[in-house]
């Protein structure tokens, strides 16, 4: 595991070489908020993130239900028993298991894993606007009907879960990228992730963490550039 410091916010990556995955955690001053769980040998590290920290971690927040974000969620649970799960009302229930869609949901076909397993169910469903400590929850889907990210209104931090990903190329969910095409494939929405994007970038984050690739500091750039270029493909697949 690999661990970055950006201010209150700490990036841990799992297998950074070759399937980089990334969970977070937010210091609150006196707790910790988990975003994500990583895959399920993430628990122990975690773990130990956290006591290497010397705060304890009260809430565990799932920026969406894929089996990479959600797998070490059972073990993190047990050991983390008074921790609070939080997700999108939506996305619950990926979390059980649940592809169905719902009244209103274009007709496309969840993709990616989702989790089979898993016993943990959230505390909390979010919606958008909902605070969570220092965290506002905004609903971002397309990856996944009810992929949601958090923005620090402190810093301006901005945690989006795999609506867009750094590695191989900065790009919207959904948009392929030969070095990393992973997110693209396991995206549920192409038209509905880049207007979760367009949402993001009009939130003017300082810095974008990723479910995949590093964090990027002063984003808009990189982002305007990854939102154009979803769209001249969105609209070549159109013609």
């Amino acid at each position: 595991m690999r661990m970055t410091r950006k201010g209150n916010l700490y990036q841990l990556t799992f297998m950074p070489r070759f399937f980089p995955v990334n969970c977070y955690i937010v210091d609150e001053g006196s707790e910790l908020t988990l975003i994500d769980a990583a895959l399920p040998f993430s628990a122990e590290p975690i773990l130990k993130a956290a006591n290497e920290l010397g705060k304890p971690i009260t809430r565990i927040v799932l920026t969406h239900a894929h089996e990479d974000h959600v797998g070490a969620l059972d073990k993190l649970k047990a050991a983390l028993p008074s921790a609070k799960v939080y997700i999108s009302a939506r996305d619950s229930l990926l979390l059980a298991g649940d592809r169905s869609l719902l009244e209103g949901e274009p007709n496309t076909p969840i993709k990616g894993g989702v989790p089979k397993k898993l016993t943990t169910r959230a505390d909390v469903l979010l919606s958008e606007g909902d605070m969570i400590g220092s965290l506002r929850a905004v609903m971002s889907p397309g990856h996944t009907p009810g992929s949601m990210s958090l923005l620090d209104t402190r810093s301006g931090a901005l945690i989006i879960g795999d609506a867009m990903q750094t590695r191989g190329g900065v790009a919207v969910s959904g948009q392929f990228k030969p070095w990393f095409p992973f997110p693209a494939f396991a995206t549920w929405h192409k038209e509905i992730a880049l207007a979760s994007v367009r949402k993001l970038y009009d939130l003017k984050p300082t810095l974008l963490a990723v479910g995949h690739g590093v964090m990027l500091e002063n984003p808009a750039a990189a982002m305007n550039k990854a939102i154009a270029e979803a769209e001249s493909k969105l609209g070549q697949q159109r013609r």
